[in-house]
This record gives structure tokens, C-alpha cells and sequence, in this order.
């Protein structure tokens, strides 16, 4: 294939995982206030390994891609994936898409002081700037949430920054277990344990689903396993360094679906928030670190 054809290809795919993965969200948010947490983790876990399997056939690695000669690394990727997984959807039901979405794009910033610590990487001055810039956008968020009556807001903006220091470290830590694992594989297990971890959440309480409920919860599952997908195949045909700019035209859909489907859009701190976070992200994507010599 054409190296131009398969690099903008790859741009297109990235695109639409951007796409995927807030509409994903949006499905979320919108039954977050009625489906207790973990019952949507186990619908959208269970549901995403059908097109996390099919993807693998695919490929020509199922079944030799379910062995692995690290099972704990699943279970501890597992846990921690979980759990961030647990804090983003309760985020989400406290928040509108386009807030959490910002607080997501922490996850990249508070991957590098972390990369330091255990990669061994070099933090540059424009990091260190991308950081503070990030934190200034919580603030803003947090101080938003301040003004708001209640402790919903609170609550989201707390679950948000939860989710982001976590997901720093699932990053880390999945970044090291791609030395000796697929990224198929990690999906795969990450689905089960999620599945599981949500399954558990059973004799606290679920609710029966009605038909718009259950709609919603297949979309998200089935959604969310093919943004997996489809970024695998963005990152096969272009440079991740390349490709991540790409990650944040998902703030421009979770305000759109924000507004179109749930008649909702932060306020004026609220969008200085979400824009300085977002601006923290673009300086991580485009300077990144430098590994030590």
C-alpha cells in the first residue's frame, strides 16, 4: 500500500476512534443517572469482547492470542483498568460529556511524571508548563463546580481526576506489558476482569433495564470494543506521534452531543477549564519526553 494512502488512512481511522469513543461516552452519560456503575461495566466489558473476539479471528490470533505467560499482569491491568473505568463512568454521570472528556486528557499529562519515575524518561521544561497548565484547567473546572448547588459536581470532577491519575498508570504499566504481550491479548483479559469486577456489583443492586436502557448499555459495549479496533488500526498504518493530535477533536463531539442530545454545555469557567486542559494535552502530544542517554 502507498505509504501517503496508508498514513492518511491512518488519520481517518484515528478520527473516527475519536468519534467512537465519545459517542461511547455520550451512550454513558446518558444512562449513568438510572443503571448503577457496575452493572455498566459488566454490559459494556461483555459486550465489547464480540467485536475484541471477532477483530482477533480476524488477525489470525484467536485462540493462540488468549495464552499468556503473565497472568497476574492481566489481573493487576485488570484492577487498576477497572477501577479507572469505574471512576470515568461515574464522572460522566456527574458531569456533562464535554467536562469529563477533559478531565480524561489529564491521563496523557500525569503519564510523564510517572514515565520519569518508572521508565526512566526526561521531563522537559514545556512538560513541566503542560502540567501546571493542566492542573490551572482542574481548578477552573473545580471552582465551576464550587458555584454549581449540590455536591454532584463535586462529586464528577473528583471521579474525573480519580480516573486520570489511574489511567496514567494503567498507561505506564500497559506500556511495559506490550514488551511481551499483544495488544489483543491485553484487551481481551482487561474485558474479562472488567466483566467480573462489574458482575460482583450484582448483590448490591441492579435494576431491571427497559428496552431504552438496554439499547443504550449494547451501544456502549459494542461501541467501545470497536474504538479499540479501529485505533489498533490507525496506529498499523501512521505514527502514534503523529496520529495523537487527532485524540482531541473528541472535545468538539462532546460538546455537540452535549448540546444536541442532552441540552447541556459548561459554563464560562467550565469552558476556560476544559480548553486550558486541553491545551496542557496538545503540548504533551507535540514536545512529549526524552528519554534519558
Amino acid at each position: 500500500m502507498d505509504s501517503r494512502k496508508s498514513f492518511l488512512q491512518g488519520i481517518g481511522l484515528r478520527l473516527l476512534s475519536a468519534f467512537l469513543i465519545t459517542a461511547m461516552s455520550a451512550a454513558v452519560h446518558g444512562v449513568a443517572g438510572s443503571v448503577p456503575i457496575g452493572q455498566i461495566m459488566f454490559w459494556r466489558s461483555i459486550l465489547a469482547l464480540i467485536p475484541i473476539c471477532l477483530y482477533m479471528m480476524w488477525l489470525g490470533e484467536f485462540p493462540k492470542a488468549l495464552k499468556t505467560k503473565h497472568p497476574m499482569l492481566h489481573v493487576t491491568r485488570g484492577g487498576f483498568g477497572a477501577f479507572s473505568m469505574a471512576m470515568s463512568f461515574l464522572s460522566l454521570a456527574y458531569l456533562p460529556v464535554a467536562n469529563a472528556q477533559a478531565l480524561a486528557y489529564l491521563a496523557p499529562i500525569l503519564v510523564l511524571p510517572l514515565a520519569a519515575i518508572m521508565l526512566n524518561e526526561k521531563l522537559t521544561k514545556a512538560i513541566f508548563l503542560a502540567v501546571t497548565l493542566g492542573f490551572a484547567g482542574v481548578l477552573l473546572l473545580l471552582w465551576e463546580a464550587f458555584e454549581l448547588p449540590g455536591e454532584s459536581a463535586w462529586i464528577g470532577v473528583s471521579a474525573g481526576l480519580a480516573y486520570a491519575f489511574t489511567m496514567a498508570f494503567v498507561r505506564v504499566h500497559t506500556k511495559t506489558m506490550t514488551l511481551t504481550e499483544s495488544a489483543s491479548t491485553i484487551a481481551f483479559y482487561f474485558a474479562i476482569v472488567a466483566a467480573i469486577i462489574g458482575l460482583a456489583t450484582l448483590p448490591f443492586g441492579w435494576v431491571a433495564l427497559d428496552q431504552t436502557l438496554f439499547i443504550w448499555l449494547v451501544f456502549a459495549g459494542l461501541i467501545g470494543g470497536i474504538a479499540h479496533i479501529v485505533s489498533n488500526e490507525a496506529v498499523a498504518r501512521a505514527p502514534v506521534s503523529a496520529l495523537a493530535p487527532f485524540d482531541f477533536t473528541g472535545l468538539v463531539w462532546a460538546l455537540g452531543f452535549d448540546l444536541i442530545l442532552f441540552s447541556a454545555v459548561p459554563g464560562a469557567l467550565g469552558f476556560a477549564g476544559v480548553f486550558t486542559i486541553t491545551a496542557a494535552a496538545l503540548i504533551v502530544t507535540f514536545i512529549g519526553a526524552k528519554p534519558k542517554k
